[in-house]
């Protein structure tokens, strides 16, 4: 897994010195690619329900865990917008830059124009854009409602945005999926990684929004794709198996 992540991560950078947009196509192809045979490795089973949307586009989806992003780049030729500190994760981070996610800095409000600047620059260049609209990840016991300011550009230009429910289940005997594959509270990676590699299988179900949905005020446009995701969205843990996890788990 580490060597094909490399070997990935230097096809993504062999065309940094030149920038050509047209290398754009190539960079989320080999992300593709890398994430489907990463998934493979991994023992990710993906079932996809709807149809995916066609680029350019914007996608808003639920957010459980670091491998969301595989998950959604097997299906996806895309780039992702994630939090800051995911670029510092070993090999994901690196394999991540060189696909030319968006890092937030959610800690500064300041970091939201720059951040909308790329989307807009990214639709424009006919890519597709997927955003994790919750601002962090839960342990799948619902869907927390959406944050609106990343969607301020989609709102003021009427681009329609499309939507995605995703859910992980694992194999009876393995560890839950909302403690073994959710990323949340305070769990760390390195723990968790360790837990994730020992499944004996993840299986991801990612639903795929008939509509695109469209709104020219942002909080409205957040509201509706919050409530449609919410709509689709299969919980990977119950409110009583949620609650006692909260009072049991926490980061060390």
């Amino acid at each position: 897994m580490g060597v094909l992540t490399l070997l990935t991560y230097a096809a993504l950078i062999l065309d940094r010195p030149f920038a050509f947009k047209r290398l754009n196509k190539w960079r989320g192809l080999v992300f593709h690619e890398w994430a489907r045979a990463a998934a493979a490795i991994l023992g990710v089973r993906i079932a996809v329900r709807g149809a995916p949307p066609a680029p350019p586009f914007l996608l808003v989806s639920n957010h459980l865990s670091y491998i969301d992003v595989l998950v959604f780049a097997a299906q996806l030729k895309c780039v992702f917008v994630a939090r800051g500190d995911l670029a510092d994760r070993p090999l994901v981070g690196s394999l991540c830059r060189g696909a030319d996610t968006i890092f937030i800095d959610r800690q500064k409000r300041k970091d939201v124009a720059r951040v909308n600047r790329l989307i807009d620059r990214a639709l424009a260049d006919g890519r597709g854009v997927v955003l994790f609209a919750e601002g962090t990840s839960t342990q799948g016991e619902t869907v927390l409602p959406f944050k609106s300011s990343l969607l301020e550009q989609a709102a003021r230009a009427g681009f329609a945005v499309s939507y995605a429910a995703l859910s992980y289940r694992t194999n009876e005997g393995d560890p839950p999926a909302h403690l073994s594959v959710c990323w949340w509270g305070g769990m760390t990676f390195v723990k968790h990684l360790i837990v994730l590699l020992h499944l004996s299988e993840i299986r991801a179900t990612v639903v795929f929004g008939a509509e695109s949905i469209q709104a020219n005020d942002r909080k409205v446009l957040a509201e509706r794709l919050w409530r449609a995701v919410r709509e689709e969205f299969v919980p990977v843990v119950a409110p009583e198996e949620a609650a006692a996890a909260r009072s049991g788990t926490s980061r060390s």
